[in-house]
């Protein structure tokens, strides 16, 4: 199995829990977030050092409540990987629609240029309305109640800028005409004649696996369309199955054969110790954080109620709902050896992605995370912790049969 971490990247946060402050009454400034970034240095070399495969991290902007502070993903991702000597890098997730699809094509390759082959890309459509149209971009959100016409114009643009991000890796020229994009734009002059077509400078030098979440019913019908890799976050089994088996269904149906567990990843939060009590003693007031902060966007939608009724939008669960409903890792190393081998026999798996990094959690209590789980955990299950692996066929299976120029 390969095991990945994902890191929120928020800045040390001692009263993280259920109680005030509120999310937006919080405010942190530079020496906060340059705390984090240190954090997360520290951490890839954690990670490379144990044999993790790859580290991930959040995108988002204008973050002063001190949650997700890494705004560039690509460059952070390359700074690491100065730093560390075999560690990969991916975006959970580049927010598409935020950036010009062009400029991402660049970056992204140059940074597996410079990395050497070290990172993956993943790509989201967003959930943030402050950022996206700060930044020239719409999303859908609670906090414009989920509107139906801004989903709409931020799907078309994220699908468009996806097709024009690939025409320019892997085709010597390139041009696009759409809705959302023209590239070139008609009428440009240069030096006699005018331009019809574009180059991209550098292209990769190998495929680059392409990550992308996956919940809604279109979504789940795009990504495998795509040939895009699915991330799919751990919800009641109930729920996550009936995905994880619509999204091999899609692949089959335009003639991507996945072998079992194939194609796909499982992202779970996870929180272990020695005892079940000082496993949910430590993930308390993370967890309580991370749920004040995200109700509001309704992340925790796929969760029971108590009493049967409808979930609401910004349903807030507890921690003890959390792992009563198998959402969550959370408990002892044997608990959480045997919670792993469940979704690993119900979906065959083959590649998770460990969410240990909940706003709150110290350094000393990250550094414990990714210790246990590499020398506990992941023994039990008879898991190899041997650092980035070659995955035939699985990671480059929606790269198109074009030579890399």
């Amino acid at each position: 199995m390969r095991v990945d971490c994902n890191f929120y990247g928020s800045v040390p946060m001692p009263d993280a829990g259920a109680g005030d402050p509120r999310p937006v009454d919080r405010r942190y400034g530079n020496r906060d977030v340059l705390a984090c970034y240190a954090n997360l240095e520290r951490w890839a070399s954690t990670m490379d050092a144990l044999g993790y495969d790859t580290m991930w991290l959040t995108e988002h902007h204008f973050q002063y409540e001190g949650y997700e502070v890494t705004p560039n993903l690509v460059q952070f991702g390359q700074h690491l990987a100065s730093r560390t000597p075999r560690l990969r890098f991916g975006q959970m997730f580049n927010v598409v629609p935020q950036w010009h699809p062009l400029r991402l094509a660049e970056d992204v390759a140059l940074a597996q240029i410079l990395t050497g082959d070290r990172m993956v890309f993943g790509v989201g459509r967003g959930t943030v309305p402050r950022e996206a149209q700060s930044l020239g971009a719409m999303v859908a959100s609670g906090d414009n109640e989920m509107s139906r016409e801004m989903d709409r114009q931020n799907r078309e643009i994220f699908e468009e800028s996806m097709e024009i991000i690939k025409a320019a890796w892997w085709n010597e020229r390139f041009s696009f005409s759409g809705k959302h994009f023209v590239l070139p734009p008609p009428g440009i002059p240069d030096r006699g004649s005018f331009v019809s077509d574009l180059t991209l400078v550098p292209k990769p030098i190998a495929p680059i696996p392409i990550y992308q979440p996956v919940g809604s019913p279109d979504t789940l019908e795009y990504a495998p369309r795509a040939r895009h890799l699915g991330v799919i976050p751990a919800a009641p089994p109930g729920v996550v199955k009936p995905k994880w088996d619509r999204f091999a269904e899609a692949a089959a149906a335009v003639g991507w054969a996945l072998s079992p567990g194939g194609g796909r990843c499982l992202a779970v939060n996870c929180h272990v110790a020695r005892t079940t009590a000082e496993a949910r003693a430590g993930a308390q007031g993370p967890h309580d954080e991370w749920v004040k902060f995200l109700a509001q966007y309704g992340r925790f939608r796929s969760y029971a109620t108590r009493d049967g009724g409808p979930t609401p939008f910004d349903f807030r669960p507890t921690v003890e709902d959390s792992v009563d409903q198998g959402v969550m890792l959370i408990g002892s190393v044997e608990e959480v050896v045997d919670g792993l081998g469940r979704w690993r026999d119900l979906l065959s798996l083959g590649h998770v992605v460990l969410f240990f990094d909940m706003p709150g959690l110290t350094q000393a209590q990250m550094d414990e995370q990714l210790r246990r789980f590499a020398q506990e955990v992941a023994p039990r299950l008879g898991i190899r912790m041997d650092g980035p692996r070659t995955y035939a066929g699985a990671d480059a299976a929606h790269v198109p049969d074009v030579p890399v120029n």
